[in-house]
């Protein structure tokens, strides 16, 4: 083994140790593994991988390092940042009643955001609501707070 391939190799041991995403901890694991000598069909089976996906991972890990077995694809955007989020969590909360047609409407008319399904809007309104139930929980509601105090000034003894 050449010194550049034993740096590569070096390298990938590290980046096997601290990566927490198991899909590349997978294509990491499968190029350690044939570095190792191990043959494919051990590979295959240890890591319930075809040999195909072995093949593709050595290639490109010879190709671009431990960049080309890094995942390409991180996810989208969301719509709502989590402070647009908490805006919305928090208008729900001051409404009397709450209805996924006032949600959609509110949404699109303050963020342009209008979601593909409908889970993303029940999302929202179980989220109000959970934090809704921890709020009387922590704090319980004014008007029965001020009547309590109210009670014991006037009936003191």
């Amino acid at each position: 083994m050449s010194n550049k391939e034993n740096k590569k190799n070096q390298d990938l041991n590290e980046w096997i140790k601290r990566n927490p995403d198991s899909r590349e901890l997978k294509r990491a694991l499968a190029v350690k593994f044939v570095i190792d000598g191990w043959n494919y069909q051990s590979i295959s089976e240890a890591l319930n991988v075809s040999k195909s996906f072995i093949s593709k991972w050595k290639k490109r890990f010879n190709t671009a390092g431990i960049e080309g077995l890094k995942l390409s694809y991180k996810g989208g955007k969301g719509f709502l940042s989590k402070k647009e989020k908490q805006e919305v969590i928090d208008w729900l909360q001051k409404q009397s009643d709450w209805n996924l047609y006032d949600l959609k409407f509110y949404l699109f008319e303050k963020y342009d955001v209008v979601f593909k399904s409908a889970s993303s809007y029940y999302y929202l309104l179980a989220e109000a609501k959970n934090n809704l139930q921890k709020t009387k929980k922590n704090y319980p509601d004014k008007e029965k707070l001020l009547d309590n105090l109210l009670h014991c000034f006037y009936h003191q003894p």
